[in-house]
């Protein structure tokens, strides 16, 4: 009888990270109206409602339309918001129904572990963001002005908020607690961030408050890569955006590496 040799995986299992990802699309895939139309939807609900509102009194920021101004924050608090919540829900379903097991037991690293559910929540945010602008480009005559920055802010932000999504799937213990870190810090980091305004029109204690919310300098940078303006260092939210990015993934990575309340 002849015995079947070990595979060799190699440094790196690519395909584990392979099927993980892919894993984690079809999830998402399979409810697709729920997951890809309904931010399209709300999206452009959030779009006539503050245009009709504010759009008499505030006719330009930085020279460019308001509804302009408006489109690109609308669109990249739609990455944020679902980004986040593939990664978190992914954990949680599978914590709660005890199959957090099938990801452990496969040969992947606790790198390719994080891999896996960043890359898929990379995926969704982007294709929700693809979903949104076709969406909003047919009201609203979107122009790029600068397509590596739209896409650097578009990958990290989501990158960013699935590592989130992740700690917070692996510290909940129920629904309720990651409810609260959407309701209670992403929703309002969303809304504070400038995305329905400048804060060059806030007081000047609250543009130190804005300048110090991590989510401003993402929907800065996206913004300006479509209108060709910025409330702040574009430098600056690059280079903070990357080194959250880094010190997120240790985070991450040495949660996992110690089975923190996924192994218990």
């Amino acid at each position: 009888m002849s015995v079947v040799p070990p595979r060799d995986i190699g440094a790196i299992n690519w395909l584990g990270v392979r099927t993980h990802v892919t894993k984690e699309i079809h999830r998402f895939f399979k409810v697709g109206l729920q997951t890809l139309m309904a931010p399209a939807v709300t999206t452009l609900l959030f779009l006539a409602i503050f245009t009709l509102a504010l759009g008499r009194a505030v006719q330009e920021i930085g020279g460019v339309p308001f509804v302009e101004f408006l489109a690109p924050g609308l669109i990249i608090m739609a990455i944020i918001q679902n980004a986040y919540a593939n990664t978190v829900s992914s954990v949680m379903i599978s914590k709660i129904q005890g199959n957090i097991v099938d990801m452990l037991m496969p040969p992947l690293s606790p790198g390719e572990f994080i891999t896996g559910f960043v890359m898929g929540g990379v995926a969704r945010g982007v294709l929700v963001a693809l979903c949104v602008g076709l969406s909003i480009w047919i009201f609203v005559p979107l122009q790029i002005h600068n397509i590596w920055l739209i896409l650097f802010h578009a990958f990290a932000a989501s990158s960013l908020l699935s590592m989130v999504g992740l700690l917070t799937g692996i510290v909940a213990e129920k629904f309720d607690h990651q409810a609260s870190i959407s309701n209670f810090i992403i929703t309002p980091l969303s809304f504070l961030s400038g995305t329905f305004y400048s804060i060059e029109r806030l007081p000047g204690f609250w543009q130190d408050v804005a300048m110090a919310n991590p989510f401003f300098y993402m929907i800065d940078g996206f913004r300006y890569g479509f209108i060709g303006h910025a409330d702040a260092s574009l430098t600056f939210g690059v280079l903070l955006l990357l080194g959250l990015n880094i010190v997120l993934w240790a985070v991450c990575y040495r949660m996992v590496a110690s089975g923190y309340k996924l192994k218990s």
